[in-house]
């Protein structure tokens, strides 16, 4: 287990994770905020995509409220034995958040290597 980062050093990794996708990936994103939180209040989860997938957004109107993906900090670490496996770990929860976002489930993901 990693000693947890703090807020500030862990928020500009996920910055960071997010400023290395394809910018084509980031022009297409829609009306969705990301945020990082300690963690999930019931289930131990490392990330979590809320919201309508674009795939879905056939109704979606200008006042929706933005979809949300959480990235939580205490989980992440506790399952990374290196500052280098956390980075990683952000970097494919932010990658498989964002997929969901598009309309990309779970089995695809795994089918894709990012289960």
């Amino acid at each position: 287990m990693v000693e947890p980062l703090d807020d500030w050093r862990f928020q500009r990794i996920v910055a960071q994770a997010i400023d290395a996708l394809p910018a084509r990936l980031g022009e297409l994103m829609d009306n969705v905020a990301v945020v990082v939180e300690d963690r999930h209040p019931t289930e131990e989860l490392l990330g979590l995509y809320e919201g309508i997938p674009l795939t879905l957004r056939e109704t979606y109107g200008a006042f929706e409220m933005p979809d949300k993906i959480s990235i939580y900090r205490l989980p992440l670490c506790e399952v990374s034995n290196s500052e280098e496996q956390l980075i990683s770990e952000i970097e494919t929860t932010v990658v498989h958040e964002i997929a969901h976002h598009f309309g990309i489930d779970d089995d695809t993901l795994q089918a894709m290597g990012w289960g």
